[in-house]
């Protein structure tokens, strides 16, 4: 489980959707979660330098790093959603300029449903690291796998950590689409009717997938 953190995190960089030691990965073990370390580059990351914690924060060893500083949006989200077992948090840049305008990603396109709903929404604003920030995330991720954090970036919840980063993989290239859309004019929107049966189909695309960050006309 460390070491699919620690790859999930690397990947993430290398996919061109976060920056240098921004963002973090986790994923659920137990009666708490494992979290990539605070300020360690990810290619030096080794299995042991992933942080065990408990869901209130504690560290399960006296001797680890410190964790991210996100650890307590990871730590809420896993609290409010027994469903989610891994999460990405990155700074891409059309998810993190959309986010800046306090804009989520609307039902523009259909794909936008491979988040779990009709949009995927912007949560309000909370300093990095806070408690009103994990807060902000859980609430703009009810019934949701994915959303944008206000003024910061996006968050992306899976099974795994690869499949939590396919997501995230996915609501950047929809977020990139959106924002040369809007260059154009304005998009016309699929119906709530139209996202629900998308949503159907994706349910019996994905049915025993471990990777919905694909195309559902693949």
């Amino acid at each position: 489980m460390r070491r699919a953190v620690i790859a999930a995190a690397r990947r993430m960089n290398r996919l061109g959707i976060n920056r240098g030691t921004s963002g973090n990965v986790s994923v659920r073990v137990n009666e708490g979660f494992l979290i990539t370390p605070s300020r360690l580059p990810y290619d030096a990351m080794r299995p042991q330098d992933v942080v065990a914690l408990a869901f209130d924060g504690t560290q399960r060893s006296a001797r680890s790093r410190r964790p991210s500083t996100e650890w307590r949006l990871h730590a809420a989200v896993y609290d409010a959603r027994p469903d989610v077992r891994a999460i990405v948090h990155a700074h891409p840049t059309c998810a993190t300029a959309l986010a800046c305008l306090r804009r989520g990603i609307p039902p523009f396109h259909y794909m936008v449903a491979v988040a779990g709903g009709s949009d995927i929404r912007c949560s309000a604003y909370g300093t990095f690291g806070t408690q009103a920030l994990a807060e902000a995330a859980v609430a703009a991720l009810r019934d949701r796998r994915a959303c944008l954090l206000a003024n910061h970036g996006l968050v992306a919840c899976g099974v795994t950590p690869d499949d939590a980063l396919a997501l995230a993989v996915e609501v950047e290239a929809l977020a990139a689409q959106y924002a040369h859309t809007l260059q154009i004019g304005e998009p016309v929107m699929l119906d709530d009717d139209e996202m629900r049966r998308v949503q159907e189909r994706f349910r019996d695309y994905y049915a025993g997938r471990r990777s919905p960050g694909r195309h559902a006309d693949d």
